[in-house]
């Protein structure tokens, strides 16, 4: 099985990745460093990938579009309220960024031009 949607909790130096398959049952969960990140999504085939819209996160949508994935930023309200429906592990929050581009409800937020950002 290979990974279909995965969701990535941006952080300072550590992210939280969490895949599921087309099935939901959970094929990665991984905490990936920062100078990590590009090479570990480069050996990753391309696949959906949901992060909580902030600044960095324009920056690693544009690098990871780069390697042929699927990027969509989710607005910061709306990684919370999946986070309320479903607080029931530790890994919620990366569960919920991974869980809300799949939904049908999901708005995604517009991703920022390379001259609009700081990065």
């Amino acid at each position: 099985m290979k990974v279909t949607t995965s969701g990535i909790d941006v952080a300072k130096s550590v992210f939280q990745a969490h895949g599921v398959d087309e099935r939901g049952n959970v094929m990665l969960r991984r905490q990936i460093r920062r100078s990590q990140m590009l090479v570990f999504f480069s050996r990753l085939e391309p696949c959906l990938i949901g992060m909580e819209a902030c600044a960095s996160s324009h920056y690693w949508a544009r690098k990871l579009t780069a390697l042929g994935h699927t990027v969509r930023l989710m607005a910061p309200q709306f990684v919370n309220l999946i986070a309320r429906m479903t607080r029931t592990m530790a890994t919620t929050p990366r569960r919920s960024v991974a869980s809300g581009p799949s939904r049908k409800d999901h708005r995604p937020a517009p991703e920022a031009a390379r001259q609009e950002s700081r990065y």
